[in-house]
């Protein structure tokens, strides 16, 4: 089904604000989910000021990620102090939380303020660093099963909002999580709200419809606090497209590493002896070239993509070469289910933000080092189930038997998927 974009006959703050002010109105309990980034800072600030005229209280959550720099912990702790006469709870987590390592093979996977690790940082001492705090964590989750489960435990089993600073702007993914017809909405006329896994929690996204230019444009024109980190970027040419402010391992994020090695350099030191790959990730990912195939990649002329993907998987270590295989054999299953023999070698597109199936498409994933292949529209396993679900998978791709076609092998001794 398409999806398309009708404008309103509105500006983005005015809609925004009839956004916040409904519901804050509607929904008894309302959390903002909060980065230090700029999206996030703006939505805090419209949302305690819309609080502070009706009087109203409202929770932050903050996610503390460890390897964060000094300029974003000192704007959350502006931020909190500016508005606490209407934070009821203001949620600091620093608990260990499983994010991806985009810039090594060897620990695809990292987690922040983990157990018997000298840590980056210390965190604030009202920080919830004991995993006892909430009944649902679980050592070592995911960021992503960990939004979802305080979400539903933040609601009571009741009606509540957790408001979400993402704008449909700014890449296709986010552009469906807000767009797509098949998730529930609190109502036809709220585009901007979806349903929160557990049922009881609402999604709002007050700013979906801003680009970049309208979030820079109203700080300028409220003079209102922000992360002055964005200043540092801005000096030193980063576009403001690629400013990022969250986890800073991720394959968007890497891009500002070298940041670190400039700004603080005795953070950035011990960065690089907590996770692996940081310091070739603070050489290489913050250029355009290929060694993360970011936005552009090649490969050897004597190849075609899909011998290139099995040389990159003969490649790696063995554990990460496995778990890229059977994400990949489960790919072409599900196209040869659909009558597609084998993916073509590139396609139009295939690189893009759409998945497009090809065997490029599939190098990208693997030099971009996307660990969990959502680029070929996966989604995280959940750690307890993980070696369960590779086992399983493992034995299908004998029973699979995925070999190389005709119409793409250039030799009869191409390895399989299943080597």
């Amino acid at each position: 089904m398409s999806l398309y974009k009708f404008p309103l006959n509105q500006n983005v703050v005015d809609a925004t604000q009839e956004r916040i002010k409904w519901t804050l109105e509607n929904l008894s309990r309302v959390c903002v989910s909060f980065s230090g980034g700029k999206d996030s800072t703006v939505m805090l600030h419209l949302t305690a000021l819309c609080a502070r005229k009706m009087k109203r209280k409202i929770d932050v959550l903050f996610i503390d990620w460890e390897a964060q720099f000094t300029y974003t912990i000192n704007h959350v702790e502006h931020m909190r102090a500016l508005y606490s006469d209407v934070i009821d709870r203001f949620w600091w987590v620093a608990l260990p939380l499983t994010t991806q390592n985009s810039l090594s093979q060897f620990q695809p996977e990292w987690q922040c303020w983990e157990p018997n690790t000298e840590w980056v940082r210390q965190p604030p001492d009202d920080a919830i660093t004991d995993p006892a705090f909430f009944p649902f964590y679980q050592g070592g989750m995911s960021f992503e099963t960990f939004v979802r489960s305080f979400s539903d435990w933040f609601s009571l089993n009741r009606p509540a909002a957790v408001m979400v600073g993402i704008r449909a702007d700014e890449s296709y993914n986010r552009f469906l999580a807000i767009a797509s017809a098949r998730k529930q909405r609190f109502a036809d006329d709220k585009p901007w709200t979806t349903v929160a896994p557990g049922g009881h929690a609402w999604y709002i996204y007050p700013l979906y419809d801003w680009k970049t230019a309208d979030i820079w444009t109203w700080f300028a024109k409220t003079g209102n606090s922000y992360n002055t980190l964005y200043d540092l970027m801005y000096q030193a040419g980063v576009p403001p497209r690629y400013m990022r402010i969250c986890e800073p391992f991720g394959p968007e994020q890497r891009q500002g590493l070298w940041l670190y090695h400039v700004v603080e350099p005795e953070r950035w030191a011990t960065m690089c002896a907590r996770v692996s790959g940081a310091r070739s990730g603070g050489i290489y990912a913050g250029h355009d070239n290929h060694f993360y195939g970011h936005r552009k990649i090649l490969k050897p002329d004597h190849l075609c993509w899909r011998e290139y993907a099995l040389l990159l998987l003969d490649s790696m270590p063995q554990n990460t070469a496995e778990h890229y295989r059977n994400k990949i054999a489960i790919y072409l299953h599900w196209y040869q289910k659909r009558g597609m023999e084998d993916i073509p070698d590139t396609q139009e597109g295939d690189i893009g933000a759409k998945d497009i199936p090809s065997w490029r498409r599939v190098c990208k994933v693997l030099l971009n080092n996307d660990y969990w292949c959502r680029a070929l529209s996966f989604s995280p396993n959940k750690p307890k189930h993980y070696q369960r679900y590779s086992d399983r998978v493992k034995a299908k791709r004998k029973e699979w038997a995925f070999y190389a076609t005709k119409n793409n092998q250039r030799n009869r001794n191409v390895p399989s998927v299943t080597s």
